[in-house]
């Protein structure tokens, strides 16, 4: 079970927003410290680890940039939206950040409020109102890898790229 406060962001949203071009290069700590510094400047500073962000439509819009290991390494728990752009949704798999799609989430919730997500129910509640939704299910494959951690994690498992290298990916 996942426990977090809400942060709510709209349709649309796009990885330029997450990730900006100046910080395109830049390590992936600073990478964090830029996300949506354009639309919400001081998020980072009031996001804590733990917390959930819900989203609208089309979250995750744009370029290939790695805006889901940015989101993971503010410390957001997990994520979930009305729909996730596939690009964006791949790169949350590889990353290891837990993106699920959840049709009417954006209604359930007021930024602030306190998200139950129950992965293995495929359910998350809205803690202050009791209010419910199914989560559309991930396949079992995709679920693992975001759950443990990502695609880097798994090839360190297996002994497919030195120790330690996963660490520096993400």
């Amino acid at each position: 079970m996942i426990r977090g406060k809400v942060w709510t962001f709209g349709d649309n949203i796009n990885t330029d927003l997450m990730v900006p071009s100046e910080v395109t290069y830049a390590s992936p700590e600073a990478q964090a410290r830029a996300v949506f510094q354009a639309n919400r400047p001081g998020w980072v500073n009031e996001v804590q680890r733990g917390d959930v962000l819900i989203g609208g439509r089309n979250f995750g819009m744009g370029s290939s940039r790695p805006a889901a290991r940015s989101l993971k390494n503010v410390g957001l728990s997990c994520m979930l939206a009305e729909s996730l752009n596939g690009l964006f949704f791949r790169n949350a798999v590889n990353f290891g950040f837990v993106a699920m799609e959840c049709p009417g989430i954006h209604e359930l919730f007021a930024e602030g409020q306190v998200a139950q997500v129950d992965i293995d129910n495929w359910l998350v509640t809205n803690e202050q109102t009791g209010t419910s939704l199914p989560i559309t299910p991930i396949p079992v494959e995709l679920r693992s890898l975001m759950m443990e951690g990502g695609v880097f994690s798994l090839l360190e498992k297996l002994g497919l790229i030195e120790p330690g290298k996963a660490k520096a990916k993400q």
